[in-house]
């Protein structure tokens, strides 16, 4: 059967998204975990799970792009808003909002898809800049990860498009 997309189009990625294998998730943080789907290098985009086992603040952050998410597990929220994402819901975070995320005391897990275009920008409570992440940075953090645990700092070149 010929393929749909132009033959210069890169490959299609078609992965278990929650892996059996717990080498998989990228530690971010302390009990803060990522799991790559999706590495776009031309876009400077990225698609992840971002598993936390831990309560409280995670960071304080903004994006200059639009961010979409969808939790599949567990309830997060943002202090700058009354809302709360619970298990099921999707997330629109539009361009230039400086936001919290919290996960409550009664949550011990929590797995929420992200869709990020351009970069999370770290800010501390005044605003001021403290770091940043974006898809080469988060290919960076990856292949170091799977260095260290056996599956060779390659691995992560399946999600790189």
């Amino acid at each position: 059967m010929m393929a749909s997309t132009h033959p210069l189009s890169p490959p299609e990625i078609v992965v278990h998204a929650m892996p059996a294998d717990q080498r998989i998730w990228v530690p971010q943080a302390a009990s803060v975990w990522f799991r790559p789907l999706m590495l776009n290098t031309l876009n400077g985009q990225w698609c992840n799970l971002l598993r936390v086992r831990k309560a409280g603040i995670l960071s304080r952050h903004r994006h200059p792009a639009p961010v979409h998410g969808f939790v599949l597990k567990g309830r997060w929220r943002y202090l700058e808003h009354d809302w709360v994402a619970n298990e099921g819901d999707y997330v629109f975070e539009p361009p230039g909002e400086t936001h919290t995320l919290t996960v409550p005391e009664d949550v011990p897990e929590m797995v929420t898809f992200f869709n990020i275009s351009g970069c999370m920008y770290y800010v501390d409570a005044e605003g001021r800049h403290t770091g940043f992440e974006d898809v080469f940075t988060k290919i960076d953090m990856c292949r170091a990860h799977y260095a260290a645990v056996g599956l060779g700092a390659d691995y992560v070149d399946q999600f790189i498009r």
